[in-house]
């Protein structure tokens, strides 16, 4: 029996079965041609539409004369469940029910480079996962701390969905540790929507992503969907973080308008990085530049794209070209204004020494040493010369500076008032206590308990991670008051 033969007995069954589907089937079928077809919320129209589908894929088989081999062989190359990871490239996987890969598609250029001489159909889903992460490992886009990878697993059948993304997270999750990477692990589950399902062809980005730019978009009216499509994830999630006040410049635009202060050219850069921190309290993008001649960095504010703050191969450091003193839309105010003329309180050579560096902090920022609290001091080399990297309170207002560790001069400053002091904030073990109580567990219930400071975040909180029964806690307390303000619970 012909091909043609074939379709033309199967059209007739399914005619004399559904006559008043099968052309709206078919349709949709060729416009949404390999991708998954959004379902609608009405459980009983979702199981009479299954149910003439199976009456078709029956009698197909039936004419073939396949039987049992026949229905294996159609469950095996069935799509049980769409994945895609994101970070600016977007791939999408679509698995079986043995979770074996049956397609990766690269839904951006990006994606087509990372799934070069990658050959995933066959595989199981998790060695293809692994794969794809290494290979985004080695093209440099998880390479800093404030990376994150986005996972998205669309499934009919909701708690495979659920297990899904819980086994994903913690696979991904493993590979960046094991990798020695700083990059977070974002996950979700999502419902077939055929709006989204649009958006995201259009944008050649996952479903995935569009649900959390439609996410965005829900805080912020003014944002659409084709300016937020062409941020990372990264940026996103930081976007999100901060309520979305407005559409931030761009990683492009951040690094041309830094070229541009340092006086450099892109061909003659060997190296450009450029890191989102959109959820700081000076929000901004920080872009290191190296050269034959050194490395520089700068940071620029995420939403004007001015020069906050930067250092240039002609040895000028710390000029701020925007003097921002106005008020931030979070809780405090931000007094930054970041013009640097440079004090040379040191000596000529060597290296002045960390107290002697904190004094020049202390004094430039107005205040005693008896009066700050919090200290951080972390001295690096950098362009040839230490410097130290001071961080400190006094009172509600939070500085960070870096002065050269040779001649003491004032590299940058910052500085940032927030709605409360930090001795009115409540302390690390209280934070413990805080999350331990809500999970209704005691220290002695929990192993790899870690508290780490957010305080320089627009609300300052704690971050409390613990393990216990299984299960990993994962918490952010306030700091002013010790409230809950997030928590996430996955299986260990």
């Amino acid at each position: 029996m012909t091909d043609q033969e074939l379709e033309r007995r199967l059209c007739t069954a399914v005619d004399h079965a559904v006559p008043d589907q099968l052309q709206s089937i078919l349709s949709r079928c060729e416009e949404r041609k390999g991708t998954v077809i959004p379902m609608t919320e009405n459980t009983k129209k979702n199981k009479r539409r299954f149910a003439r589908m199976a009456v078709a894929a029956c009698l197909a088989l039936l004419l073939v004369g396949g039987g049992a081999a026949g229905v294996l062989n159609m469950q095996a190359n069935a799509v049980a469940s769409v994945i895609s990871l994101d970070v600016n490239p977007s791939i999408e996987l679509q698995v079986n029910k043995k979770e074996e890969v049956l397609s990766a598609t690269p839904l951006n250029a990006e994606a087509e480079e990372i799934l070069t001489d990658l050959p995933l159909e066959g595989t199981d889903l998790n060695v293809a996962v692994n794969a794809i992460v290494g290979s985004l490992l080695r093209h440099g886009y998880l390479d800093s701390i404030s990376s994150a990878i986005l996972i998205s697993v669309e499934d009919q059948d909701q708690a495979r969905a659920t297990r899904l993304e819980q086994s994903l997270t913690t696979e991904v999750g493993t590979a960046l540790q094991n990798a020695q990477s700083g990059a977070s692990v974002l996950s979700q589950t999502l419902t077939q929507d055929t709006q989204l399902d649009t958006f995201a062809q259009a944008n050649n980005i996952s479903v995935g992503k569009a649900s959390l730019i439609q996410s965005i978009m829900g805080l912020n009216s003014a944002l659409t969907f084709e300016d937020l499509s062409v941020l990372s994830v990264e940026e996103l999630s930081q976007l999100a973080e901060a309520g979305a006040p407005a559409l931030p410049v761009g990683r492009d635009a951040a690094a041309a308008a830094a070229l541009s202060y340092m006086g450099i050219s892109q061909a003659d850069a060997r190296k450009i990085e450029v890191d989102a921190e959109l959820d700081e309290w000076q929000p901004c993008y920080e872009v290191e530049v190296e050269m034959t001649s050194g490395e520089y960095e700068c940071a620029v504010d995420a939403y004007t794209g001015e020069i906050l703050w930067g250092n240039k191969p002609n040895g000028s450091t710390g000029t701020n070209t925007s003097t921002s003193t106005g008020a931030n839309t979070g809780t405090g105010t931000n007094t930054s204004t970041g013009t640097n003329t440079g004090t040379n309180t040191g000596t000529s050579s060597g290296d002045i020494g960390e107290e002697k560096a904190k004094s020049i902090a202390y004094a430039d920022a107005g205040i005693s040493a008896s009066s700050a609290t919090n200290v951080k001091v972390e001295r690096d080399w950098d362009d040839g010369r230490w410097e130290y990297e001071i961080e400190f309170w006094s009172g509600s207002t939070e500085y960070d500076y870096k002065i050269s560790g040779t001649d003491g001069r004032v590299l940058e400053r910052e500085s940032k008032t927030h709605a409360v002091s930090i001795d009115s904030m409540i302390t690390a073990a209280q934070a413990r206590d805080a999350a331990l109580a809500h999970a209704g567990l005691s220290a002695s219930d929990v192993w790899d308990l870690d508290v780490s400071e957010e305080l320089d975040k627009r609300t300052p909180y704690y971050e409390v991670e613990f393990k216990s029964g299984g299960v990993e806690y994962d918490y952010e307390i306030d700091a002013a008051n010790g409230s809950v303000l997030r928590y996430n619970q996955e299986r260990d």
